[in-house]
């Protein structure tokens, strides 16, 4: 049995994208069943499928699992290639992806993803400047360690699909990563997150919320996505 794999809109869901993302480079095949946000809150329509009422949500026969790092641990419990291989990029990978899992609050409020447009942002304050340089190192450290392309060597592993929703913010608002653009545009360039960004460019609704969220990080300077 297939598994099947809850995600969002393809514009706003950068939770969803982690574990989507993962699965198609890795060649997990899922069912892909889409839940679209259609108001500030969707909690009571998500909690019939999802414990949390927030998605992704992966099933797996009788198996519920929630929460986008829940779910890739549980794929690594069943595939090979979620983690990277040698030890010291698989320990820098651990602790790289519960740093994204548990922080960087700031760059999610102040930056929220929205994969259509590019914007120019507001004057960042000290925390927004705290994360970027933050994820500036990862990006920086990872290639330089690993040899590249990719964070943690010459594979794509879940360390890349956790920051992937970061790919589409440093593009989104035009943030300085230094060195880590060359991975910034190595992710974007990855023919899952091209596949992604097709289906959320096509995505010809608008959730209110979501879009007043975008407006309020900075001014819209150019809007790809589908009238």
């Amino acid at each position: 049995m297939a598994y099947t794999l809850i995600t969002a809109n393809r514009n706003y869901s950068s939770w969803s994208l982690r574990p989507w993302v993962l699965m198609k480079a890795l060649g997990i095949p899922f069912i892909d069943r889409f839940e679209p946000f259609t108001k500030p809150s969707n909690y009571d329509e998500f909690r019939s499928f999802s414990p949390t009422g927030q998605v992704p949500v992966l099933i797996d026969g009788e198996t519920t699992v929630w929460d986008s790092l829940g779910i890739v641990l549980y794929l690594s419990d069943r595939h090979e290639g979620v983690w990277p291989e040698g030890p010291a990029a698989r320990a820098f990978a651990q602790c790289a992806v519960t740093e994204m899992h548990g922080g960087f609050s700031a760059l999610r409020g102040d930056c929220t993803m929205n994969v259509g447009v590019r914007v120019q942002p507001r004057p960042m304050r000290e925390a927004l400047v705290r994360d970027v340089a933050r994820i500036r190192e990862i990006f920086e450290e990872g290639l330089a360690r690993f040899g590249g392309p990719w964070l943690a060597g010459d594979a794509f592993t879940v360390l890349d699909a956790f920051y992937a929703p970061v790919a589409y913010r440093v593009r989104t608002y035009g943030l300085d990563v230094g060195k880590g653009q060359a991975w910034v545009d190595q992710a974007i360039a990855h023919p899952a997150m091209q596949e992604w960004e097709t289906a959320a460019l096509a995505e010809t609704w608008r959730e209110v919320s979501h879009e007043e969220e975008l407006l309020s990080c900075g001014s819209i300077i150019a809007d790809y996505r589908k009238a």
